[in-house]
């Protein structure tokens, strides 16, 4: 099946914020194996924003590009596999950055993709490392403190 052809299924319910002339805004993919493990990557230690931190998949939303073309986008992108499913919105975020840029949003997506990525094919220009992590793989720095300012349709 040809990129042309490819249709990414999304569970009923579930919305894409339109992103307003001027406002900068990505998209997050939360892919889940078998043993509800979540795929994160390293990012490299060049990048402007956390570097060498664990990510999900993630990026950018392109001036005229859809919330979902980019999630279908950066799936592709940073994992060489297709994006399937949209399962779930996770929540949108919104906060500043330190970078002078202003107010970002982000919009996480609980996701099913394509293919075994248990060998992903990583843009290795931009991260070091991927693995499979849960909840006993993170710190517990990360699990507390205060909460980031969120909406959630869940």
């Amino acid at each position: 099946m040809s990129d042309d052809e490819y249709r990414v299924a999304v569970e009923d319910g579930i919305e894409f914020p339109v992103p307003a002339d001027g406002e900068r805004w990505a998209v997050g993919a939360v892919i889940l194996n078998r043993d509800g493990a979540a795929f994160a990557q390293r990012r490299g230690p060049g990048r402007r924003l956390f570097p060498d931190c664990r990510d999900i998949v993630k990026g950018h939303v392109e001036p005229g590009e859809s919330l979902l073309d980019t999630l279908a986008r950066e799936v592709a992108e940073e994992t060489g596999r297709h994006l399937r499913r949209v399962r779930r919105h996770l929540g949108t975020t919104t906060r500043t950055g330190d970078d002078g840029t202003g107010t970002r949003h982000e919009a996480d997506y609980l996701v099913e993709v394509d293919g075994d990525l248990d060998h992903p094919v990583l843009e290795w220009s931009k991260h070091t490392a991927y693995g499979w992590f849960g909840p006993d793989d993170l710190p517990a720095s990360r699990r507390t403190g205060p909460p980031v300012s969120t909406s959630s349709t869940t």
